[in-house]
């Protein structure tokens, strides 16, 4: 699952001890185990590898550019959903021919960026002789056609995929949700057939591939094999018609493990969908992948310090100098984290990680932040270890949409980011000072 284990009662990253490093570095702090990343990557790469797939890793789940960096470095190219993502992307080393660009409303300048590296946000030099991205996966008529125009502009041919929605369920929470008939993302199957005959014989943005996202975390392998069995349907009724598709783009969704086994292993989402392909893949198409939060979400946790501990006449809340503006996911999704101190007794070692645990002497309470909001909490209602004021937390399973989601609400600063290897550790993103938060303001 990962790399975060208690020896003698301290938890520890690989080989470092976390409650040392945050009193090294303060809290919050989100911590990330290379091994973890690594491994993550590595185990999808293995499971999917009859199938050569790219596996671009989505930018969004944990964007820092040293994680991004680690998994370039396993082979991986980038799913990126904004112009900022895709410079991010670049910073990292990964090949522009090696990131595909999704989301739904890309701007002018970020497809000139995507287009050509004379027109990069970064204003680098560097840049210029670049190129252009792999893909554009293209989510509307009127995006297809503001990408081509510009590509025609730019003299610059670009590959397109269209985005299809397969109308699959894949009972994940209504906000995450993204391949049924009422989201915003793509367009459904019947509009796929009349969208190729009006835009797929451009000559600058060549739409050749397809494109599904379903929704994450998906935790069965069956609204894949239903979605993949429909988007092969289309591709048998396109190329009928004269459009062959070179590439298949599955999307992303695998599951992460919020709790101990939550999730199905990556062998066991390829187990079901690669066969689906197989032939596919022999006759030259080419397959990618969009894994994020079953890669990050396990390799990182948050830290952080308990402030004060309060009784109220039903409850007790211990309150965190980390709280929505950190890791909003609670509040946001109802989201279930496990917490637990980062310094526990022999019987408060936890044997896995669970909403419950049968251990003696554990106290109800509402973890909660700083915020000023009912709806600011890290848990509610959760059967805790007795913890102390100055006592650390650790906040399991924070690697994916934590850091990328923190904010400066009620003017907090954004935490700190430690990225952990072995046995060494070092800042990949330093705590933001208040003279920073105000520097654009003054």
């Amino acid at each position: 699952m990962d790399d975060f284990s208690y020896r003698d009662g301290r938890l520890g990253c690989e080989g470092v001890d976390l409650v040392s490093l945050a009193d090294e570095f303060g809290t919050p702090t989100y911590v990330y185990s290379r091994a973890t990343l690594e491994g993550h990557y590595d185990r999808i790469a293995a499971a999917f590898a009859e199938l050569n797939p790219l596996v671009c890793y989505s930018i969004k789940s944990c964007p820092n550019l040293e994680v991004c960096r680690v998994l370039v470095g396993r082979g991986a190219g980038m799913d990126a959903v904004s112009g900022g993502e895709i410079e991010r992307a670049w910073l990292a080393g990964c090949p522009m021919d090696k990131i595909v660009y999704a989301g739904v409303g890309k701007t002018e300048p970020e497809i000139r960026a995507a287009l050509s590296g004379g027109h990069s946000l970064l204003n680098d030099a560097a840049a210029a002789d670049r190129g252009a991205i792999g893909w554009f996966n293209i989510e509307s008529e009127q995006e297809f056609q503001a990408v081509a125009a510009i590509a025609r502009e730019l003299g610059v041919k670009a590959h397109a995929a269209l985005r299809v929605n397969p109308d699959v369920d894949p009972k994940t929470h209504r906000y995450t949700t993204t391949g049924t008939k009422e989201t915003k993302f793509g367009v459904d199957l019947e509009r796929a057939l009349a969208f190729f005959e009006r835009f797929g014989r451009d000559e600058y943005l060549v739409l050749d591939a397809l494109h599904i996202h379903l929704g994450s975390p998906i935790y069965s392998t069956e609204p894949y094999v239903r979605g993949v069995t429909k988007v092969l349907e289309l591709v048998d009724k396109l190329e009928s018609r004269g459009h062959a598709i070179k590439t298949i783009d599955l999307g992303g969704g695998f599951g992460a493990d919020y709790e101990t086994d939550r999730s199905p292993h990556a062998a066991e989402y390829a187990g079901a969908i690669v066969p689906l392909l197989r032939e596919r893949v022999a006759k030259g198409t080419q397959i990618i992948l969009e894994p994020g939060r079953t890669i990050s979400a396990n390799a990182g946790v948050l830290l952080t310090r308990v402030v004060y501990v309060k009784d109220g006449p039903d409850k007790r809340f211990v309150i965190c100098d980390a709280g929505m503006q950190t890791l909003i996911r609670p509040a946001l999704y109802e989201a279930f984290h496990f917490i637990w101190p980062a310094i526990v007794g022999p019987g408060h070692v936890p044997p896995r990680r669970a909403k419950t645990l049968d251990l003696p002497g554990l106290v109800r309470c509402d973890v909660v932040g700083p915020i000023c909001e009912t709806g600011d909490f890290l848990a509610l209602e959760r059967d805790l270890p007795p913890v102390k004021r100055g006592d650390v937390l650790a906040v399991f399973t924070a690697g994916a949409y934590g850091m990328s989601m923190a904010s400066n609400y009620n003017s907090q600063v954004l935490p700190a980011e430690v990225l952990v290897s072995g046995g060494a550790s070092r800042v990949i993103r330093r705590r933001q000072t208040v003279p920073e938060l105000l520097a654009h303001e003054r």
